[in-house]
């Protein structure tokens, strides 16, 4: 691409095609709009769901995987440079973002864009459900069967059948397993 004369860099337009998965699975639905990035290092099991708009950001390096069952809404940004792994029947509210890396604090001469990368990989696990426009941070483990209330910024690990809510996400209550 050129702009203004000069050559401009791209990671790409995240077009893509089921063949470029590491793993697609039978059943899966990807909606118009979807971006893909690095889907050679994506897996993705049986009878997923992918919502209009989501960016499903795979990084060169790294593990993005999304088991069987797993309904993904519209307008997602699922960045997986520290790596990120959902699992079987997990619902993720539309406008969720998941991030696993940060930028460290360590120059303080340095504006905080040119400081180091911190890369932590977020975990959620099995019948999980996040909230309409929830915030996973870097590094958390959201527990099987725990419920993550819209709009919750998440900054610590969920236990399994927790129910958090709020920013920063707090326990308001558990459910039976």
């Amino acid at each position: 691409m050129r702009l203004k004369g000069h050559q401009v860099k791209s990671h790409g337009d995240g077009s893509f095609n089921s063949s470029d998965f590491g793993q697609c699975g039978a059943g899966v639905v990807v909606e118009r709009g979807v971006l893909v990035f690095h889907p050679e290092n994506i897996d993705i099991e049986d009878n997923v769901y992918i919502g209009h708009n989501t960016i499903l950001k795979g990084y060169y390096n790294s593990s993005f995987i999304i088991q069987q069952g797993t309904w993904i809404g519209q307008n997602c940004f699922l960045h997986s440079a520290g790596g990120l792994f959902i699992g079987k029947s997990v619902g993720i509210g539309p406008s969720v973002i998941i991030l696993t890396s940060s930028h460290l604090n360590e120059e303080m001469d340095q504006p905080v864009l040119h400081n180091p990368l911190k890369f932590d990989p977020v975990r959620i696990l099995d019948g999980a459900d996040i909230g309409v426009g929830s915030i996973i941070l870097p590094g958390i483990t959201i527990g099987s069967g725990a419920i993550i209330g819209a709009g919750s910024v998440v900054t610590k690990d969920v236990a399994d059948y927790q129910i958090v809510a709020g920013n920063p996400a707090k326990l308001i209550n558990s459910r039976k397993p």
